[in-house]
């Protein structure tokens, strides 16, 4: 018997992501992958697999999954409220989010919502057991290609795991929340910043800007003040001879609202890029929600390479910092060891005496 997640109630959008089907974009092909790549990253480390190991990049609203396997290990990480079922007709109950769960044959999982952000992440020990496209798990629903069959989860779709049981080993958390950071969106001119004046940047580091409904995983239009071109719309200053489009790229076409395009967007494209998100904000990007604000900050290409390396700094001080977590509703052990029970019973016994 192969082992499996079953989706018996698929979520909104779940999709099969990596980080990323790279080198082929010359061809065409989007990279795809996850939207918040620190997420996948450190649920994969608690389930003890490779960073770059596919896992579940959940949207919205994750799905109901059957545990068809012996046993399996998952990680879930983002603001997610998941609960368990562990038999049919049984009770559901809570279970956390930022840590791992070992998982038995006939259980069932509740992902549920994802609270306050549009992604969370939930891996699996091992990984999934699904061939790779172009040398990436990575779902692109848009041509149909990578992860499960090239689309979204749907309802009795089996997810193949690459172990048929858990490794052994102990049940891991994240020892505190990741600081995403806060603040403006850090952003680096250009490559087109010349095609817009200098009103209109400044209108664009000066003003808030609003996540309209048209947001997904290609990209994010933003509602707010118009951006002046250079040279009027109507005499083609909001149009250039289409080239690359790399992560975090902000066209702004003739309407004069800015579009973040993000990881399953288009390789190439003809409208004026004003700037480019500092990779270490794009993470922040992949969570926003519809109605959500941000306003952009402009730093120098030096400040963006500075600010990714401390953002890598507090990565690694995440995965250092994993501490054991307790069973749902068992005792947590480790807590219990590092008390010193003997002082307090031999306290207990002498105010006893008294």
């Amino acid at each position: 018997m192969s082992a499996a997640l079953k989706v018996t109630r698929p979520g909104l959008f779940d999709t099969v992501q990596d980080l990323g089907r790279i080198g082929f974009m010359a061809l065409g092909m989007p990279t795809a992958g996850a939207m918040d790549r620190v997420a996948l990253r450190l649920a994969n480390a608690l389930c003890g697999n490779p960073p770059g190991t596919a896992g579940l990049e959940i949207g919205v609203m994750g799905p109901d999954l059957l545990v068809e396997a012996d046993s399996v290990r998952i990680a879930l990480v983002g603001p997610l409220s998941p609960a368990l079922i562990e038999a049919p007709d049984a009770p559901s109950k809570p279970l956390e989010s930022d840590r791992t769960h070992l998982l038995k044959r006939g259980q069932m999982l509740k992902v549920g919502m994802v609270e306050g952000s549009s992604t969370a992440y939930l891996a699996v020990a091992g990984g999934f057991a699904l061939p790779a496209f172009m040398g990436s798990l990575s779902t692109y629903a848009r041509a149909g290609v990578g992860g499960f069959q090239g689309r979204k989860l749907a309802q009795g779709d089996a997810l193949p795991l690459a172990r048929e049981q858990a490794p052994p080993g102990n049940e891991r958390k994240l020892g505190q929340p990741f600081d995403y950071g806060s603040g403006p969106v850090c952003i680096v001119w250009g490559p087109q910043d010349d095609q817009f004046s200098a009103r209109g940047r400044r209108t664009f580091t000066e003003s808030d800007y609003r996540v309209s409904k048209e947001a997904d995983r290609m990209g994010i239009r933003f509602e707010g003040p118009t951006i002046e071109h250079a040279v009027s719309v109507d005499k083609g200053g909001a149009d250039i001879i289409s080239d690359g489009i790399g992560p975090g790229a902000i066209q702004v076409p003739g309407a004069g609202l800015p579009i973040v395009l993000l990881a399953d967007r288009q390789t190439v494209g003809g409208y004026p890029k004003i700037a480019t998100v500092a990779s270490v904000d794009l993470p922040r990007l992949g969570r926003l929600l519809p109605g959500q604000t941000v306003r952009f900050a402009a730093v120098t290409v030096e400040e963006a390479e500075q600010l990714r390396r401390d953002q890598e700094a507090r990565i690694e001080r995440a995965l250092a910092g994993f501490a054991a977590a307790r069973p749902p509703g068992g005792i947590d052990l480790v807590r219990l060891y590092e008390e010193n029970l003997i002082d307090g019973i031999v306290y207990e016994r002498d105010q006893a005496l008294r």
